[in-house]
C-alpha cells in the first residue's frame, strides 16, 4: 500500500516530465524566432494605406495577433506546468522520510531513557487525552507511537541504524506513476479506467479522422470547395468575355452558403437602386429585366451583382451594418476563388491541350478591379478618407482618348475622374505617360493641373515607385537539335524582370480598400491570341526568394543534364540562375509540343492580379517544320521575333471590329450560338499604343 501511495505521489512528476519535453524547445525556438525576426517595411507608406489601418499595429491588433491558437495553447501548457511544480513541491514536503530519531527530537545514539523521556514529554502535547485536537492525536498515532516503538524495539532499532529502514533492508521495487484510484481497477474505478483508455486511445483518433475526412472531402488543398471546381469548370467558356466572368465567379459554392436574411431585404432593395446602372439592364424592358434579376438565386443577387457591384460603383457606404460581415467574408475569399478561376481558364484542354485566352484576361481584369476598387465601409463612414474612389468595370472603356481608359488613374490616391480630364488637357491622357514623367515633372503637374497639394503629390509618388515593371525575356527551342518540327518537345524557357522605383522586389500592393493583405501574384501566359489558344501557363510570385532560387537551381539543372553538360558548366549555370533570382529575376520553364507545320505569332503575358495597366506583353514568333526523317533536320528553323517595346505592337493586315460587351445578360438573345456557328473567337486586340495593358480583352464581344 506504500509503495502504491509513492507511485501516486510520482504521477505529477510524470506528467509534468512529459509535458517539458516538447514545450521547453518549442518555447525556445517560438521566442528565438520572434526576436530574431527582422520587420521589412513592402508595403505602400502613402496617407491613403496609413489611414486604412490595415498595417498599423495597434495595441488590439498586437494583442489580437497574440493571441493566436498556437500562443494560448503554449501559454495554458506553461500554467498547467507553474501548477504541477508547486503541487509537487507541496507533496514533497508532506511526503517526509520517516526518522523516529528527528520525529522524537533526539540525535541518533542516544540512551533508553531519553527515549522514554522524549516519548513522556511529546505525549503530554500530543497525546489525545491531552489534547484534543484530531491533528494532534493523528500525528501522535501514526508518527510519535511508531518512533518510539522502532526505538525501544532492539531488533528495529538496529535495522535503522543499520539500513536506514525498522524492518531491515528493503528490496528494488518499480511501479506504475499513475493515481491509486486508476490502480484500483475494482468496481467504479476500473470502469473510469477502461472508459479512458477507450476514450483516448479509440474515440479522440476516430473522431479527428472523421472530421479531417470529411473536410478534406469537401475542400481541395488551396481550401476551395470540390463543388466550386466542378462549377467554374462548367460555366468556362473560350469566347467569355472579361465583362461575363463575373458571372461565372459568383457561382463558386462558398457563396452560396452565405445566408440571406429577411432584414436584408430593404437594403439589398436600397443598393439596387445605386448600383441598378451597372447591371446592364434593358432600359426598354426594365420591369422584365428587373423581375428576372430578382428571380435568380438569393445568393447570386445579394453577393453578385450588390455587394461587390457596390464596392465596384463607389456605392460601398451604402451598405447597411448588417451586410458589412457578409462583405469581408466575400472580399477574404475572393483571391483565393479568383486563383482556381484562373486556373479553370488556363487548364489545358483536349484535342489541342491548350488554354483559353480571353477568358483568362477576364479573370485577371476582374482580380485587379477588385483589389484595387474595393472600398472600405469603416473608413470611408468613420475617416472621411478624401482618396481614390472604387475603380468599376466600366472605366475600363476606351474613354478620354486612351486605349486603356481611366481605371489604372483610379488605383492612385487622391484621384478621379475629374482629375483625369484635369490632366488630360495638359497632353497627359495615358497612365503611362504619367508614369514616364520625371518626378519634378509629375510634381508640378499634380500640383498645378490638379490642384494637389505637396503631401498629396507625394502619396502619388509613393504609389507610383511601388508599382512593378516588367520586362520578359522568352526563347522556345528543341533541347539538343536544331530548330523545331512536327511533334517536338519544345522547351520555354523565360526570364521576369520585375524593377520599382522604391528598389523593392517582394511588396504589398498598394490596395488601402481591400481590407485583407493580399501577394502580388503574377501569371505568364504564352498564347496565340489569334487562336485564342493558351499554349503554356504559370503563377509567378516575388515573394519568396528561397523558394524562387530553390526551383530555378533545378529547372536549370535538369536542362543542362539533359543537354550533356559537364559537372562544371552545370554549376557555373546554377551560381548565374541563383544570382539572378536574388536580383529580382524569376525563371519560368516549361515543355510543350510542337504543333503543326506553320509560322506561329506568339505573345507572351504576363499579368498582374493585383495593379491595373502594369501587364506586360511581348511578341514571339515560331517557325515549325514538317516531320522530316531522323538525321534529316533542317538548318535554323525556329525564328525568334525581336521584343516588342512597351507601348508598341507589331501591326496587322486587317483591323479588327470593335464591339462593346457590356451588354445586358438579362436581355432575351443568346449571343452563344453565333459564337458556335463561327468556331474559336480571337481574342481581340487594341492595336497602337498599350501593349502593358492587359484591357485588350475588354473590347470585343462574343461574335
Amino acid at each position: 500500500m506504500a509503495a502504491s501511495e509513492e507511485n501516486s505521489a510520482l504521477f505529477p512528476i510524470f506528467v509534468l516530465t512529459v509535458m517539458a519535453l516538447p514545450l521547453v524547445p518549442y518555447t525556445i525556438i517560438k521566442l528565438s524566432r520572434a526576436f530574431t525576426k527582422k520587420t521589412k517595411t513592402i508595403h505602400c507608406q502613402c496617407s491613403a494605406c496609413s489611414r486604412s489601418g490595415k498595417y498599423h499595429k495597434s495595441i488590439f491588433k498586437r494583442i489580437s495577433n497574440f493571441f493566436t491558437c498556437s500562443n494560448l495553447t503554449v501559454v495554458l501548457l506553461w500554467v498547467i506546468m507553474v501548477v504541477l511544480i508547486y503541487y509537487i513541491k507541496h507533496i514533497s514536503r508532506e511526503s517526509q522520510i520517516f526518522d523516529p530519531f528527528t520525529i522524537l527530537g533526539l540525535e541518533p545514539g542516544v540512551s533508553d531513557s531519553e527515549i522514554k523521556k522524549a516519548y513522556r514529554r511529546l505525549s503530554i502535547q500530543y497525546h489525545p487525552d491531552k489534547n484534543p485536537d484530531p491533528e494532534a492525536n493523528k500525528y501522535f498515532v501514526e508518527f510519535i507511537s511508531k518512533a518510539y516503538q522502532a526505538l525501544t524495539d532492539p531488533i528495529s532499532r538496529e535495522n535503522f541504524e543499520k539500513y536506514g529502514h525498522p524492518d531491515g533492508k528493503q528490496g528494488f521495487q518499480m511501479g506504475v506513476a499513475l493515481p491509486q484510484f486508476l490502480l484500483n481497477i475494482d468496481g467504479a474505478s476500473g470502469g473510469i479506467l477502461l472508459l479512458g483508455i477507450v476514450g483516448v486511445c479509440i474515440l479522440l483518433p476516430l473522431l479527428m479522422a472523421v472530421i479531417y475526412l470529411s473536410r478534406s472531402a469537401k475542400y481541395t488543398g488551396n481550401y476551395v470547395m470540390h463543388q466550386t471546381l466542378f462549377t467554374y469548370h462548367h460555366f468556362m467558356k473560350p469566347s467569355l468575355a472579361p465583362s461575363k466572368v463575373m458571372d461565372v465567379f459568383i457561382k463558386a459554392a462558398e457563396y452560396m452558403e452565405i445566408p440571406v436574411r429577411r432584414s436584408d431585404g430593404e437594403p439589398l432593395q436600397k443598393l439596387f437602386m445605386l448600383v441598378r446602372s451597372e447591371l446592364n439592364l434593358d432600359l426598354k424592358n426594365i420591369r422584365q429585366e428587373q423581375a428576372k434579376f430578382w428571380k435568380q438565386h438569393p445568393s447570386f443577387v445579394k453577393v453578385t451583382e450588390l455587394l461587390i457591384l457596390a464596392q465596384l460603383t463607389r456605392e460601398s457606404a451604402a451598405l447597411s451594418l448588417s451586410l458589412q460581415g457578409d462583405f469581408r467574408h466575400i472580399l477574404e475569399l475572393a483571391p483565393r476563388l479568383l486563383e482556381e478561376l484562373m486556373r479553370m481558364a488556363v487548364i489545358q484542354r483536349p484535342p489541342q491541350g491548350h488554354g483559353w485566352l480571353r477568358p483568362a484576361i477576364g479573370v485577371v481584369e476582374l482580380s485587379q478591379s477588385i483589389i484595387q476598387s474595393m472600398l472600405s465601409v469603416l473608413s470611408a463612414v468613420y475617416l472621411n478618407i478624401a482618396v481614390m474612389q472604387a475603380v468599376p468595370l466600366s472605366a475600363r472603356k476606351t474613354a478620354g482618348g486612351s486605349g486603356e481608359g481611366i481605371a489604372p488613374f483610379l488605383q492612385l490616391p487622391h484621384f478621379s475622374e475629374a482629375i483625369v480630364k484635369k490632366i488630360a488637357r495638359k497632353k497627359v491622357r495615358t497612365f503611362q505617360e504619367l508614369r514616364d514623367m520625371t518626378p519634378q515633372e509629375r510634381a508640378e503637374l499634380l500640383t498645378q493641373a490638379a490642384g494637389f497639394s505637396a503631401a498629396e503629390a507625394q502619396d502619388v509618388e509613393m504609389v507610383l515607385e511601388m508599382m512593378p515593371s516588367m520586362t520578359i525575356e522568352i526563347t522556345c527551342e528543341t533541347e539538343g537539335e536544331e530548330g523545331i518540327q512536327e511533334g517536338d518537345i519544345v522547351t520555354m524557357h523565360a526570364w521576369i524582370t520585375l524593377n520599382r522605383g522604391n528598389g523593392l522586389i517582394s511588396a504589398l500592393p498598394h490596395a488601402p480598400y481591400f481590407p485583407f493583405h493580399k501577394e502580388e501574384s503574377f501569371w505568364l501566359l504564352l498564347a496565340d491570341s489569334a487562336s485564342n489558344d493558351v499554349w503554356m501557363s504559370q503563377r509567378v510570385s516575388f515573394m519568396d526568394e528561397a523558394a524562387a532560387i530553390t526551383a530555378a537551381s533545378k529547372a536549370i539543372q535538369e536542362a543542362k543534364e539533359g543537354s550533356g553538360a559537364s559537372v562544371k558548366e552545370i554549376s557555373i549555370a546554377v551560381r548565374e540562375a541563383v544570382e539572378k533570382v536574388r536580383n529580382g529575376l524569376r525563371l519560368v520553364m516549361g515543355k510543350l509540343q510542337a504543333p503543326a507545320e506553320g509560322n506561329y505569332n506568339l505573345t507572351s503575358y504576363c499579368l498582374c492580379d493585383s495593379w491595373i495597366g502594369c501587364d506586360k506583353k511581348t511578341n514571339l514568333k515560331v517557325k515549325v517544320l514538317k516531320r522530316s526523317r531522323a538525321g534529316t533536320r533542317g538548318g535554323s528553323i525556329a525564328e525568334e521575333g525581336p521584343i516588342v517595346e512597351d507601348g508598341v505592337e507589331e501591326e496587322e493586315d486587317g483591323e479588327e471590329e470593335v464591339y462593346d460587351d457590356y451588354e445586358s445578360e438579362y436581355s432575351e438573345d443568346d449571343r452563344d450560338e453565333p459564337a458556335k456557328k463561327n468556331g474559336a473567337v480571337a481574342n481581340g486586340s487594341t492595336h497602337g499604343k498599350g501593349s502593358s495593358s492587359s484591357s485588350e480583352g475588354s473590347d470585343t464581344d462574343e461574335e
